[in-house]
């Protein structure tokens, strides 16, 4: 995956937060803190977002093609 593929992807999770209504009072979700995290032996993006209206809070979480466990690291570190 090339970096451009790579932040389209990421800008669709974003587009998936963005449209996903609070279950509470159908609010919007605002993302509050992105990490990647090995679950079961794949790499995921875990959103943490709350809504903008009541302060319900989600967490989101997507498949990250685009991470292996080798460049884990790395890629921890270029978003710090």
């Amino acid at each position: 995956m090339t970096l451009r593929d790579i932040m389209k992807y990421i800008e669709s999770e974003y587009n998936i937060i963005n449209s996903t209504p609070c279950e509470i009072c159908g609010g919007s979700f605002l993302a509050e803190s992105i990490k990647v995290n090995i679950i079961n032996s794949l790499p995921y993006d875990i959103c943490e977002c709350i809504c903008d209206t009541c302060g319900h809070k989600k967490t989101f979480k997507f498949s990250s093609p685009f991470i292996n466990e080798e460049n884990l690291n790395e890629f921890k570190n270029s978003m710090n």
